[in-house]
Order: structure tokens, then sequence, then C-alpha cells
């Protein structure tokens, strides 16, 4: 459960993302690069800051920096280098959440690669949270999405993740009472770019 202190984003972006062939987070995306979709979503969120964890693709924190500063929030960007990035997205994960503010209550968990969240999901996700539950997670055709919003209490958790995994084991474990699922309007709490082939 969230109590006191403000909620903050973060975007993970540090992969090299090999099955697209590179260079996937700066590929095109109707008229923009992808990642701003996922960029887009966080800063919507109701939070503070949003730190974009970066690590194989160094023109990550530059679009990062273009698109924060051209809807004039330069101000609430935080990049982070994730120095273990190649160890998987367990080392991103870490280095976004041990960046985080001591009075942080809780992180939503953005995937860079994910440009379609609705921003609708993102309000119902911290009243979720702000209830007795661990951690919120948006659910759409019975299959839970991203993003995730994590209380603080599960911090301590993330920080002893390893491999090339993401949260997903944390989230089955916990009690089901523990974690609030947000039905989400469409699938772009699912949908994701993996190949060149998924670009429009």
């Amino acid at each position: 459960m969230a109590t006191g202190g403000a909620l903050e984003a973060i975007v993970l972006a540090a992969g090299f993302g090999a099955r697209f062939g590179g260079g996937k987070l700066t590929a095109p995306w109707h008229g923009r690069m992808l990642i701003e979709g996922a960029l887009a979503a966080a800063i919507a969120a109701p939070v503070m800051t949003v730190t974009v964890v970066w690590g194989a693709d160094e023109a990550v924190p530059a679009a990062a920096r273009a698109y924060f500063e051209g809807r004039g929030e330069a101000m609430r960007l935080k990049l982070v280098h994730a120095e273990h990035h190649a160890r998987g997205l367990s080392a991103s994960l870490k280095a976004g959440i041990a960046s985080l503010p001591a009075d942080c209550a809780g992180a939503y968990l953005f995937l860079g690669d994910m440009p379609r969240v609705p921003p609708g999901v993102l309000e119902p996700l911290a009243e979720a949270l702000a209830g007795d539950a661990l951690a919120a997670a948006p659910v759409f055709d019975g299959q839970r999405g991203h993003p995730v919003l994590f209380s603080r209490a599960l911090f301590g958790d993330l920080l002893t993740l390893e491999g090339d995994k993401g949260a997903g084991g944390l989230l089955a474990a916990l009690d089901p009472a523990q974690l609030a699922l947000v039905p989400a309007p469409d699938d772009g709490v699912l949908y994701d770019v993996d190949l060149r082939t998924d670009l429009p």
C-alpha cells in the first residue's frame, strides 16, 4: 500500500534490441520515435518525475531530452545509465529503482518498446495502489499488461532480481489481494515492438 510521498515513473530503455537489429527505440513510429510513445504515457501519469534508464543505445538520452524539452517538461526528466545493462532487464530495473528519492511512495514501470499504453489506465492504477494493494497492473482480455505500479514496500524485492527478466515472478508470488488488476480500455497495455515487422 502506498502511503505518503509521491509517485514516480521509470521507463526501461537500456536494451540493445537484438531481435530488432538494434536502434529499436529510436526507430520511426507514426511520425515520431518509438520510445516517444512510452515517454508520452509516463509523462501523463500522476508522477513527479520520469526516470529513463538507458544503456546500450547512446541515442536514447538525446531522444528523451528532446521529447521533454519540446513539451516544456525538461525539469521532470531524469536520465540514469544502467552500467550493467548487458546482464539483462533486471539490471536496468534495479538501476531505476535505486535512483528513486527516499520519500517515493511508489513507481510506475514502463517499457520503452510499448508505444500504445492508454493514458486512461494510469490514474486508476494509482487509485488502486492507494488501497491495500502492494502493486497494481492493467489487464486486457484476461492478460496482465504494463505499466505496473509498485508500492515502495516492494522496492527491496525488486532490487534482488537477477538475469534477463522483469518483475513477473514477483507479481505472480503476491497474494491476489496484494495485486490490484485494473481493466484497460484497449490492448495497448499488451502491445510491444520486438521485430521490425511489428512496426506500422
